[in-house]
């Protein structure tokens, strides 16, 4: 008896430790002072922090992030412009909270709606922005919500353009940072997010309002570029912010902090421990030139191998100077042959072991050589000699 109770003690210390060990190897390295909060590499998304990334809260005007970028992919595609005149509604100026305070009837331009949003965070620019794109503000809610479920963000749910409290109005850190790194890929609204102060003229007696940025990290933090704060009572103190150095940029989300002074510390915190930790290394942008490949039977002789994708890796610091880079193409390939058919591949390997790859496709179509081609090349090869 005394031995089975000496082998039963031993193994259940063996396992507290094992125990103990798993926790402190899956151990966050430190606390963010929030409900949720996320670190996540812009380039790659690879998360580098998560607390609690998947519970949904009340989001204030972080609800936003999704207005700018429908409004981004509405320029981008010219259904709208930029100097685009909106009358205003009277729903749009009944908004209340952080506004512009335009009146019903005035008219406003798209961008200075989209300074009004990006800047000063106003719900009443919001939604004017939101009925010149869809018509009313309900439908261009459908199309947020549509939005979110492409980009994956599958906790949650818009009621308004706003973010003003709604019930079921709710998103996770981790959906607030898959909306980011979208939002950003659009250069032109990086000209408001980075914008620290500007003036805008609104009512019909023209007053001139200045709009001082909502993100004051914008200020103080080296390298920010964005991205945008909220607050409700519900929502508590939220941030998505964004900043760049070198070639790494990263997005820090903290959502339901107690004071507005934690929520910028503890961002800029989630930042330093990136930019200390990390780097992002591009690798080739997309439609890069690599090589060149010899075409069989083909109409051209040779054409250019191109990146597919961009290609950028992640790596700790230490191991920026390890990576190995490897660049496969075929030697000779039969026509015909597709643009975007796969003609190689680059595979990036680290230690070792393989971190990234992609595919390197044809530049062109290239069709069957007709008798023409056939000739024509004869005869310069006769001529030649």
């Amino acid at each position: 008896m005394k031995s089975g109770f000496n082998a039963m003690s031993v193994f259940i210390v063996v396992l507290l430790c094992l125990v103990s060990l798993t926790n402190v190897v899956n151990a966050q390295p430190f606390d963010i002072d929030a409900r949720s909060a996320i670190l996540i590499d812009e380039a790659t998304g690879t998360i580098l922090y998560e607390q609690n990334i998947h519970d949904a809260f009340p989001p204030a005007s972080i609800t936003k992030i999704m207005t700018m970028l429908l409004s981004m992919e509405a320029l981008n595609s010219n259904k709208i412009s930029l100097e685009d005149e909106v009358l205003i509604s009277k729903h749009a100026s009944s908004m209340g909270g952080t506004q512009l305070y335009l009146e019903a009837g005035e008219i406003k331009t798209v961008e200075e709606l989209m300074k009004g949003v990006a800047i000063r965070s106003a719900n009443d620019a919001s939604v004017a922005i939101a009925e010149y794109i869809s018509g009313t503000e309900e439908t261009f809610v459908k199309k947020m919500n549509k939005r979110a479920k492409e980009l994956g963000m599958k906790n949650t749910s818009f009621f308004n353009t706003t973010g003003l409290p709604a019930e079921g109005h709710v998103t996770s850190a981790y959906d607030v940072s898959l909306m980011s790194r979208e939002l950003l890929k659009h250069q032109e609204v990086h000209r408001w997010l980075t914008t620290w102060i500007d003036t805008v003229t609104v009512g019909r007696k023209g007053s001139v309002q200045e709009l001082v940025n909502t993100n004051r990290l914008i200020r103080y933090y080296k390298g920010a570029t964005g991205i945008k704060t909220g607050y409700t009572r519900a929502s508590k103190h939220c941030l998505s912010a964004s900043a760049t150095r070198d070639s790494t940029t990263f997005i820090a989300v903290v959502m339901g902090s107690p004071t507005s002074a934690i929520r910028f510390s503890e961002t800029a915190k989630l930042l330093d421990y990136g930019f200390a930790n990390y780097q992002s290394i591009k690798i080739v942008n997309k439609s890069a030139k690599v090589g060149r490949v010899s075409i069989n039977k083909g109409n051209l002789l040779e054409i250019n191998a191109v990146a597919s994708k961009n290609l950028s890796i992640l790596v700790r610091k230490e191991d920026s100077n390890s990576i190995q880079k490897t660049v496969s193409l075929h030697e000779e390939v039969a026509a015909p042959i597709e643009a975007s058919d796969k003609i190689g591949e680059i595979i990036i390997t680290l230690h070792g072991e393989e971190i990234g790859s992609i595919d390197i496709v044809a530049e062109v179509d290239v069709k069957k050589a007709s008798f023409l081609n056939i000739i024509s090349r004869m005869f310069e090869k006769f001529i030649s000699h």
